[in-house]
């Protein structure tokens, strides 16, 4: 138990002490924080790319929520049946 607490904590402080220069997901970001403004000024900049990011943040979800709707709709649809069997009245 001791080895791999050791083993997991010299991971850890591996992973910390080194560092490596971060580079944006897509071209796109990439381009927009390296062009500079451009006559816009820069909370415009931010904002717009805060928007983009949660718009890619957001697709993994929705994805997540519709694709077990997708092939579970069949057995939701007959318990949402059958519960409104046992409530009616």
């Amino acid at each position: 138990m001791k080895l791999k607490t050791a083993f997991f904590l010299a991971i850890v402080v591996i992973f910390v002490l080194v560092s490596l220069d971060a580079d944006a997901q897509c071209a796109m970001c990439k381009a927009v924080a390296e062009t500079g403004s451009d006559g816009q000024d820069q909370a415009n900049i931010g904002e717009q790319l805060n928007i983009g990011v949660l718009l890619l943040m957001a697709v993994p979800y929705v994805f997540i929520l519709i694709i077990p709707l997708i092939f579970f709709r069949k057995q939701i649809k007959n318990f949402i049946r059958e519960f409104r069997g046992i409530h009616k009245g």
